[in-house]
């Protein structure tokens, strides 16, 4: 079922104002009971980055550079060409040559008057390694030399000395160690290293090792006791547990562990905390990991994780998995949901493969988690592998109820809180709101100087999260802030003028940060699941109400009713397609929804020309609305002045403020009063003595003279008129036509007491101050 938006946006620009379908969040129920979604505990192994690789690579040339220089760095000359060295052999400026032919290196002494002779502890460059001079000697300049015969004839020529040394070979062997072997080995040591912290021994990258995160209940830390506003789900979760903890008592009678569980619901209601309770419950090892870690990037990874994973698992037996947002790689394999990935359907089959072939004997419980249920392939979903389907809904109130107390056990609150008025205001909100409410009346708190969290400040956190923070900073001309009183004041002044609309909570024309330059809060009485084909359409001429406003008092229209139009066009599309409350289409259902978990797109199940005709009944529809708006706020006009001027004086007033002025001009009596005068009319009535009352049921009269009378209501009339009658049918039987008589009789007096009830209800439906909490931009019923 559908829920429907009851309060104001109202907001000017985009801001969504009252409504409040919930935020998606993130996470379940917050750490209480139902979100949370953080910390399924697996985060994916950390990779290397490139800068590790190229630090790791630098740091490996400058030690072997280092060890290079120790070994080999003796030398103190530079390094020319060998024609060079003929020039300077021909110009007699050589004074002696050592010859190393195995190296084919000669190295050269200088004259020396021409060489350069750098003084002891300065520095000189040899293979581009700067060197120190330890003591006076000339530079020497090495080169690869020519053939050793040419070469001695030319040294002789010139008269130089020429000697002829032999390499050593442990230098030699040494040399090879430090330029070859050294680097290879530390470039292995790095990347084992580095291998080791991106997955262990998966292969390369860990692209074949499941990383799947396995932990225990004391490393989760959540228990049922953690888990609030989810009882059912909570149950069908204990009931598994249990059969973990004594499968005897299961095994006796023939029952067998579920194989697996899939938990369907909305973001943020606590489908991860769920799974992690029953972790710490079972005691037992769990294997947590989301849908997208099957994929990396290289194909064939995914089927091979799931492996990995079932072989692990196998190994812990009785263990759980769970696989957190499955339907990344349980996407239906029709094309309709973008099938067609050969990956993912390689890794979908061996997850049907692999849930096939374990026995669940051995205690190995698959969990999935999902808020997209309808695109999962079907032979996922079958008995056999998913056995069971846990819904995680939204909370009722009392789920609210419990859901808030679990987050606030740590805080600090005053005597006025009182947490069942905040669950009645956050109707439609799920756990992970809740707890962000909680934690921001906390902050609040702390920013006012107080020790204690108090009403107030909930009130405060509850707007906090659902518009916004107020935006101080900005100024509105005069005549912005008329536009949007009349247009807030709209709003509030029709939703008390309808019989079907939620009490008024709060006026407010303080812009927020979300958008909303103004807003009307409104709070339900009561917790509904329904609503009426009256109250859908007082929704839609209260949500016109605003733009109507506009009309009436400044003769044109603006921008700020977007968000209203937008809502207002959504509630009649659906009463026309999907609920049957038009008379040109009847019960015929045009549309479904896709993704209820989600955003809930509408898609439409009809032809263009019965699209093209929804449209026209929509138009008509919202027209008839905004007709009836405008008359009501004509008829009204010098109230909403008078509130209108009191909302631009005060900026927010309260709703029970907005109806003491309301029932002031109107004339009507205040609630105190009207329970006073029924109480004094109660004790005159009770001292009359000796009055009759005649009750009739059907065609008998029963009268009674007690003083203490109190008029039967038409059911409690008719059980006593079914006993006195039910003698009389035991010993004689009536004829056809007195039991028509009697029974045409009875269908008539209960016509009339309906009747009756109606018009009191209708009578009796005084405007009422809202009760004190805040109003829910989550506000809806459910359809």
């Amino acid at each position: 079922m559908r829920k429907l938006i009851e309060s104001y946006n109202n907001g000017y620009g985009p801001g969504n104002g009252g409504n409040g379908n919930g935020a998606p969040g993130s996470g379940n129920n917050g750490g209480n009971g139902n979100n949370s979604n953080g910390g399924n505990g697996n985060g994916s192994p950390k990779r290397p980055s490139i800068l590790m690789l190229i630090l790791s690579g630098l740091m490996t040339v400058i030690v072997v550079l280092m060890l290079y220089n120790a070994f080999f760095g003796t030398n103190t000359g530079t390094e020319v060409s060998y024609t060079d060295f003929l020039k300077d052999l021909e110009a007699d400026k050589v004074a002696a040559v050592e010859v190393n032919k195995e190296s084919g290196m000669v190295t050269v002494q200088l004259k020396q008057e021409a060489a350069a002779t750098p003084a002891p502890g300065s520095y000189v460059s040899f293979y581009g390694i700067t060197q120190k001079v330890t003591q006076s000697q000339t530079v020497y300049y090495t080169m690869l030399m020519e053939d050793l015969d040419t070469l001695t004839a030319r040294l002789q020529e010139h008269d130089v000395q020429g000697n002829r040394v032999t390499s050593n070979t442990s230098n030699f062997l040494m040399e090879i160690l430090v330029t070859v072997v050294l680097p290879v080995v530390l470039i292995w040591i790095v990347a084992g290293f580095l291998f080791r912290r991106m997955g262990g021994s998966g292969g390369p990258m860990g692209v074949g090792k499941s990383n799947a995160k396995v932990y225990v209940q004391k490393e989760t830390g959540v228990t049922f006791k953690d888990v609030a506003g989810e009882d059912e789900a909570k149950e069908s979760l204990v009931e598994v547990v249990d059969f973990l903890h004594n499968p005897q008592k299961y095994s006796k009678i023939g029952a067998k562990l579920p194989k697996g569980a899939l938990l369907v619901g909305p973001p943020g209601t606590g489908k991860t905390l769920l799974a992690k309770a029953v972790a710490g419950e079972a005691h037992v090892p769990f294997f947590s990991l989301t849908g997208s870690d099957f994929i990396e990037l290289y194909v064939g990874v995914g089927a091979s994780r799931v492996r990995d994973l079932f072989k692990e698992a196998t190994k812990n037996a009785p263990c759980i998995v769970f696989i957190d947002e499955i339907d990344a790689i349980g996407r239906s394999r029709d094309s309709k949901y973008g099938g067609g990935n050969e990956e993912r359907e390689q890794t979908l089959n061996q997850l049907l493969s692999e849930m096939d072939g374990f026995d669940s004997s051995k205690g190995i419980l698959i969990l999935g988690a999902t808020n997209r249920p309808e695109i999962l392939d079907k032979a996922l979903l079958r008995p056999g592998r998913f056995d069971r389907r846990i819904i995680v809904d939204k909370p009722d109130l009392k789920g609210r109820v419990e859901i808030l107390k679990v987050h606030s056990k740590d805080v600090k609150m005053d005597e006025t809180v009182d947490l069942d008025a905040i669950a009645l205001a956050t109707s439609g909100a799920v756990g992970s709101d809740l707890a962000n409410m909680i934690n921001e009346a906390a902050i609040n708190a702390v920013k006012e100087g107080r020790e204690f969290v108090s009403q107030k400040d909930l009130f405060a956190a509850v707007e906090q999260v659902l518009v916004g923070k107020e935006k101080k900073d900005r100024i509105m001309s005069k005549e912005e802030r008329r536009i949007v009183s009349y247009h807030e004041v709209g709003h509030a002044l029709i939703s008390a003028l309808q019989k079907n609309s939620e009490p008024v909570q709060k006026i407010t024309i303080v812009p927020r940060t979300m958008g909303a330059l103004g807003y009307v809060m409104q709070v339900p009485e009561e917790e509904k699941y329904l609503n009426t084909e009256a109250e859908l359409r007082d929704m839609l001429v209260g949500l016109v109400g605003g733009r109507a406003a506009e009309e009436v008092v400044f003769d044109t229209v603006t921008t700020g009713a977007a968000n209203d139009i937008e809502k207002a066009t959504s509630i009649a599309r659906n009463m026309i397609t999907r609920y049957g409350m038009s008379k040109r289409f009847g019960l015929v259902g045009l549309a479904t929804v896709e993704s209820q978990y989600l955003e809930g797109r509408t898609a439409l199940n009809c032809s263009d020309e019965t699209a093209a005709a929804i449209d026209e009944e929509v138009v008509a529809m919202i027209k008839e609305s905004y007709d009836q708006a405008l008359q009501m706020l004509r008829e009204n006009r010098d109230l909403m002045d008078k509130l209108a001027a009191f909302l631009i004086e005060r900026e927010t007033i309260t709703g029970k403020e907005f109806m003491e002025i309301f029932r002031r001009e109107k004339g009507l009596p205040d609630p105190e009063e009207e329970k006073k005068d029924v109480t004094e009319t109660n004790a005159a009535g009770s001292a009359v003595k000796g009055n009759s009352v005649d009750v009739t049921i059907g065609e008998q009269v029963m009268t009674s003279t007690d003083s203490t009378f109190q008029p039967l209501t038409f059911e409690d009339s008719l059980q006593e008129a079914k006993e006195q009658t039910a003698p009389a049918q035991d010993t004689a039987k009536q004829p056809a036509e007195s039991a028509k008589e009697e029974t045409s009789a009875q269908e008539k007096h209960e016509q009339e007491s309906t009747e009756q009830k109606s018009d009191a209800a209708e009578e009796s439906k005084d405007p009422k101050d809202p009760p004190q909490g805040p109003v829910g931009l989550f506000s809806h019923g459910t359809l």
